[in-house]
């Protein structure tokens, strides 16, 4: 994002978005709703990948001999998948589910 002192450019995953900086436009409430719902969308499916990644590391951690390292990597999947519930991306009981399948992994 930069300012060059008559526009303000933010530049967004696909498209260059132009907005000047002394006139506001008037948006109908609608297409508000639609540019923070894709906003919303954008953030909710990038914080998805991260949980996803997480289990990921996690499994891999599981063939390692290192105690530490697969608790380290289940730490964070719990820590990623209680941040997600409480933002309301998964419902209580897909995080318990999530958490409980993978506690039973490091335990066999």
């Amino acid at each position: 994002m930069y300012n060059d002192g008559l526009t303000v450019k933010i530049q967004e995953s696909s498209h260059v978005a132009e907005k000047e900086a002394k006139k506001k436009v008037k948006r109908p409430t609608a297409l508000k709703r639609d540019i923070t719902s894709q906003k919303k969308y954008l953030q909710n499916k990038a914080f998805k990948s991260r949980i996803r990644t997480a289990v990921r590391t996690y499994k891999e951690a599981l063939v390692q001999e290192n105690a530490e390292v697969k608790a380290n990597a289940l730490n964070e999947v719990y820590s990623l998948v209680d941040k997600a519930t409480k933002k309301g991306l998964y419902k209580k009981n897909k995080s318990s589910r999530i958490k409980s399948r993978l506690a039973s992994k490091l335990a066999a």
